[in-house]
C-alpha cells in the first residue's frame, strides 16, 4: 500500500478509514484510501539515535470529536540528557498541531526504549518502556523504565492502578513491544525482547513482576510471572506489534493473536486455550523471510491485516522499495 517509508514503526486506524503511520526519523504519515499522503500530517523533532526516535502511536477513543493523536518519542533536553515521552496532537485541518507533554521523563538510552502505545479497553493509555540499558531499574517501581505504564488521556494515574499515585501497571520487562487485549476476556497481552533468545509472549496481570533481569523465559520461579510463550534459549524473534484477529473471514482464524517479529523475520499466529486463554501455542509463521524484518501489525476496520517491515532501521537489508505497508485482504 505505500513503500520508500522512513523507518515506519507503529500504525493506527483513524474512524474515517485513515491509516496513522509513525517514522522514526520524526514524521507522522497518513495514507488515505490506499494512498500515501505526499506531505506528512506532523513532523516532529525528535533523537533518532540507536533504537530511539518517534514511535508509538494511538488515536483517541474519542478521535471524531476531539481530534487527538497520542505519539511517544526520544528527545534531548536542554542539559543534554535523553529521555522518552508521551505527548498529544490535535488534528486542525487536516494537520498535526498544539503538541502538549502528557507523560515525561521516561528514561532512553539507545537501546530498549520500548515505545507501544495503545488504549485499552477500558478507556486508558498504556504505555510499555524498555530497561533504557539499565536492567535493574525494571525492578525499581520508582523508575518507569522496563515497565507497562497505565494512565488516564491527560496523563493522570488511575485511582485503581496497582500501586498508589503511580503510572505502573506491571514491571520485570526487558524491553516490550507489543500491546494487545483479548476481544472477549480483555485480558492483556505483550509481547518483549528477551536477551539473545528468550523472547516472550506474557499475560500481563495488574502489579506482575516479570522477573528481569533476575530471571528470563519460562523460569519456574515462583517469585515471578513466567511468560505464556518464550522463543528458547537457541531462537530469537524480537517480538514487536501485536493485534487479536476477530473478523470471521478465515476458519479458525478468529480469536488468535498476530505478532511482528524483527529478528524472525516472520509474523507469528497463536492460538490460545480456554477458559483461562493463558496457556499459548504458536499455530504457523507467516511470510518467514519474504519481507524482511517486521515492525507492527494491526487488522484494520475491513477485516484485512495490515503490516510494516523495518529493513531500514540499521539492522536489515531493504529492497529498493523499503520500507513498506502492506495489506492482506481474505475471500469470505
Amino acid at each position: 500500500m505505500a513503500k520508500g517509508l522512513e523507518i515506519p514503526w507503529s500504525l493506527a486506524f483513524a474512524p474515517d478509514g485513515r491509516i496513522f503511520l509513525t517514522e522514526r526519523k520524526g514524521a507522522v504519515r497518513v495514507s488515505r484510501d490506499g494512498r500515501l499522503l505526499p506531505d506528512p500530517w506532523a513532523t516532529l523533532e525528535v533523537a533518532v539515535e540507536g533504537e530511539g526516535g518517534l514511535l508509538g502511536i494511538a488515536l483517541d477513543p474519542r478521535f471524531s470529536e476531539n481530534g487527538y493523536v497520542y505519539v511517544y518519542y526520544t528527545y534531548w533536553d536542554a542539559r543534554g540528557g535523553r529521555w522518552n515521552r508521551v505527548a498529544r496532537l490535535t488534528e486542525r485541518a487536516g494537520r498535526g498541531a498544539d503538541l502538549t507533554v502528557i507523560l515525561d521523563k521516561i528514561p532512553a538510552a539507545s537501546i530498549h526504549d520500548g515505545g507501544r502505545i495503545k488504549f485499552g479497553p477500558d478507556g486508558l493509555l498504556y504505555i510499555t518502556t524498555g530497561d533504557a540499558a539499565n536492567p535493574f531499574s525494571a525492578q525499581d517501581l520508582g523508575s518507569m523504565a522496563g515497565k507497562i505504564l497505565r494512565i488516564q488521556a491527560d496523563g493522570s494515574i488511575p485511582q485503581d492502578n496497582p500501586f498508589p499515585n503511580s503510572p505502573v501497571y506491571s514491571y520485570g520487562h526487558r524491553n516490550p513491544q507489543g500491546l494487545a487485549w483479548h476481544p472477549t476476556t480483555r485480558q492483556l497481552y505483550s509481547t518483549e525482547h528477551g536477551p539473545q533468545g528468550r523472547d516472550e509472549l506474557n499475560l500481563i496481570l495488574p502489579g506482575g513482576n516479570y522477573g528481569w533481569p533476575h530471571v528470563v523465559g519460562i523460569a519456574l520461579d515462583p517469585r515471578f510471572r513466567d511468560p505464556l510463550m518464550e522463543s528458547g534459549p537457541d531462537a530469537t524473534w524480537a517480538p514487536s506489534g501485536a493485534t487479536f484477529y476477530t473478523a470471521s473471514q478465515i476458519p479458525g482464524w478468529k480469536g488468535t493473536l498476530l505478532f511482528a517479529n524483527l529478528r524472525g523475520t516472520h509474523l507469528a499466529q497463536v492460538t490460545l486455550a480456554p477458559p483461562a486463554y493463558d496457556r499459548a501455542t504458536l499455530l504457523q509463521k507467516l511470510f518467514v523471510g519474504d519481507l524482511g524484518r517486521l515492525r507492527d501489525v494491526a487488522e484494520g476496520p475491513d477485516g484485512a491485516l495490515y503490516f510494516i517491515n523495518n529493513n531500514r532501521d540499521g539492522r536489515g537489508f531493504p529492497t529498493r522499495d523499503d520500507d513498506q505497508l502492506f495489506k492482506v485482504s481474505f475471500a469470505p
